[in-house]
């Protein structure tokens, strides 16, 4: 693992790079909105990308950096992530194909940059499809607005909300809630085998 630090229009943010012994793409995986890269869903899914051949930047947004835990706004999440990504494209990950990710507002941050950052698909842990008890507050247009493949996973019972599956997004449902802890090596199977399909050649 390496860990290195890139300058973003709202301070610097940390990265995690775990490199995998040949890299055919880079996975850039986003934490939740109060937590941090140690969650387990994000370690199982960097692992899984890892065995299949991908390396995986796990990025901490500048504000977690700074030491505060109430979230930045929107677009300055947004921005940061594509600072990071646009460096690490020039960088460590140059000319590989790259897939963005992250769990809960993470995944919200991958859904809504995917386009401008040029990923060639989207991986969302937990996606936040509302907040708890507020089924009006409908985040469901950053996740259907994902042009490229798309994988949800979600808990069977998590208070967050559930979205359903579409043409070109696949949802997994885990045991458990919004923590995704219930079947952590469930999760990193379904991971490895979606990366498996999507970074397929095509014949």
């Amino acid at each position: 693992m390496t860990a290195r630090e890139i300058d973003t229009p709202h301070g610097p943010a940390r990265v995690a790079l775990h490199c995998a012994p040949e890299g055919r793409a880079g996975l850039l995986l986003g934490h939740g909105a109060g937590g941090g890269l140690a969650a387990p869903d994000l370690v199982a899914a960097a692992q899984a990308a890892k065995r299949a051949g991908v390396h995986v930047a796990l990025v901490e947004q500048p504000y977690r950096v700074a030491g505060r835990r109430a979230p930045a706004p929107a677009h300055q999440l947004d921005a940061a992530w594509l600072a990071v990504a646009d460096e690490l494209g020039q960088g460590v990950l140059e000319g590989l194909p790259l897939v963005f990710g992250g769990r809960s507002s993470g995944a919200r941050v991958a859904c809504r940059t995917a386009d401008e950052g040029g990923a060639m698909a989207v991986l969302c842990l937990a996606f936040p499809v509302h907040p708890p008890g507020k089924p009006e507050k409908d985040r469901l247009p950053e996740l259907a607005g994902v042009k490229v493949p798309v994988l949800v996973v979600q808990g069977e019972r998590d208070p967050f909300g559930r979205p359903d599956p579409a043409p070109h997004r696949d949802v997994v449902l885990q045991p458990g809630d919004h923590s995704l802890k219930g079947d952590l090596d469930g999760l990193a199977r379904s991971v490895g085998e979606w990366l498996e399909r999507v970074l397929r050649p095509a014949d």
